[in-house]
């Protein structure tokens, strides 16, 4: 397959460095610091909505290489074995994060933004606001994914 490269738009600036600490990220506020290449002006109008998908690289968590043998999630026994294309996690080909963060405030290059599961330091590959027109309808999921995702968000 063909392969690209691509460059990361800003930096993610938070408390957050421990990237074994994979909980409680519900009140993590979060700056996302966009390069000046993109100007001032870059994030104009994106204070008009409320959220924001985030796209990350998991760039502080080692390749795991070998994606074919379906794992627990986090290791946890208690959780089926599924796919690498069955979780969100970081061991992923890769490693792209995506999530969706209620934003907190524009000012010029920089956004804030709260819920963002990236620690301090990660690299930000693009932003797209939350649009209702986007958001799926009936979503549905198994019930170990409740149970995987009871903590995440916990403030």
């Amino acid at each position: 397959m063909r392969s690209f490269a691509i460059t990361p738009i800003g930096t993610v600036q938070n408390e957050r460095t421990d990237v074994q600490d994979t909980d409680n990220w519900g009140a993590v506020r979060s700056t996302i610091l966009v390069d000046e290449r993109f100007g001032d002006a870059c994030l104009q109008g994106l204070d008009g909505f409320s959220h924001v998908e985030v796209l990350f690289v998991f760039d502080q968590f080692p390749d795991h290489g070998d994606y074919r043998e379906p794992k627990p999630n986090r290791g946890r026994p208690d959780l089926p074995p599924v796919g690498v294309f069955a979780g969100r996690g970081p061991r992923r080909p890769n490693r792209i994060g995506v999530t969706c963060c209620a934003i907190e405030s524009v000012h010029g290059r920089e956004l804030t933004v709260v819920g963002l599961d990236a620690v301090s330091g990660t690299p930000v590959i693009d932003l797209k606001p939350v649009m209702v027109e986007f958001l799926p309808e009936n979503v549905t999921q198994p019930e170990w994914v409740s149970r995987l995702m009871s903590e995440y968000f916990q403030p």
